[in-house]
């Protein structure tokens, strides 16, 4: 065989070209819609084991993230801790939602959505119910900080914050009917005021994602378990109608 043989013709060389073009255009593209975010999962075409696969590995960039974010505030928000002190029942559920800012935000002010907040949360007898620490009493780091939404909280959160800016620490008495009223328990019984002490920050971004595809992973997992015990339940269910009863002993 000549060597002339092995070399493809002019025809061959601009087919290879063509071809090659179109792998690596489909190859970029598939690489722009993963970097850029353009890409979606399907969570819901993923079977129970992958979701809970994706759920863990999330979690865990959601934990990476929000402790990237603690590192930021945790000294500070720790120095109020010691602002949690017993108060008067009769005077906090009387005298409305009452406001005391604890330093003055140097951000824009924030409305009743669009931040992000680290708080504690306590009762007339001094006992947290809620915080933004792993651990009040021992605390070594901050959760990840609330997404505040628009009518996701209680009235008197809003109320207490309003005029707040990002930056800002205020402590927030609540009185029962704008807190939980009788809706729930808390603090030994419905009706029950609370405290909070409250910091405004800038909402993360990437830990937004991050938690917004949680809830994706979340919502497609539920459904998963929900569906396996449908399975499960129509499976186990035995028709009355077949089973014959034993003849009774005259």
């Amino acid at each position: 065989m000549q060597e002339k043989d092995l070399k493809p013709s002019v025809k061959q060389r601009i087919i290879f070209i063509v071809v090659a073009a179109v792998l690596l255009g489909s190859s970029f593209a598939a690489y722009v819609m993963i970097v850029m975010g353009k890409g979606t999962i399907n969570y819901s075409k993923m079977t129970t084991e992958q979701l809970e696969k994706a759920y863990n590995e999330k979690m865990t960039e959601v934990e990476t993230e929000a402790a990237t974010l603690s590192t930021q505030y945790f000294e500070e928000f720790k120095s109020y801790k010691s602002k949690v002190k017993a108060y008067n029942t009769s005077t906090a559920n009387s005298n409305g939602v009452q406001s005391k800012d604890l330093k003055e935000g140097d951000g824009e002010e924030i409305s009743d959505s669009g931040y992000s907040a680290y708080y504690i949360g306590w009762c007339a007898d001094e006992s947290v119910f809620d915080s933004s620490f792993d651990n009040f009493d021992e605390p070594t780091t901050l959760k990840t900080p609330l997404t505040v939404t628009a009518s996701s909280l209680i009235e008197g959160w809003y109320l207490g914050t309003e005029g707040m800016k990002i930056g800002g620490v205020r402590e927030i008495t609540i009185p029962g009917a704008l807190a939980w009223g009788e809706s729930m328990e808390i603090c030994g019984g419905t009706n029950s005021p609370v405290k909070f002490i409250i910091m405004a920050i800038e909402t993360n971004e990437n830990l937004k994602k991050l938690n917004d595809e949680l809830d994706k992973i979340e919502t497609a997992l539920y459904s998963a378990y929900t569906q396996t015990y449908s399975e499960y339940d129509t499976d186990s269910h035995v028709d009355d109608s077949t089973i014959e009863e034993e003849p009774k002993e005259e």
